[in-house]
């Protein structure tokens, strides 16, 4: 009933929605959820009222999709933006959708 899969989460500046949303359907993703995002991290506090602010995006995938995505960040974002990106295990129903 229940399937596992990797729950991928990225925090980046929104300046770069549109080629991440690009970039994780181009790995395999067959969608994602989209948020405004704000905090603090080792790169200084990215505030809400910041132009552009930092958005988050969230996509479940199989773990072979995941490992792309994940690559994909290491040699293409991190070396050049503020960017930080997990992976964790979730169970889901409707596997069709993921």
């Amino acid at each position: 009933m229940l399937t596992n899969r990797k729950l991928v989460v990225i925090v980046v500046e929104a300046a770069l929605e549109k080629r991440l949303s690009k970039d994780v359907i181009s790995q395999g993703a067959k969608g994602f959820t989209i948020t405004h995002a704000n905090g603090l991290g080792p790169r200084n506090q990215r505030a809400g009222d910041l132009e552009g602010g930092n958005i988050k995006l969230e996509t479940v995938v199989t773990e072979e999709i995941a490992t792309k995505i994940m690559e994909l960040l290491s040699t293409n974002y991190f070396p050049h933006y503020a960017c930080s990106a997990w992976m964790s295990d979730v169970q889901i129903l409707r596997d069709a959708r993921y």
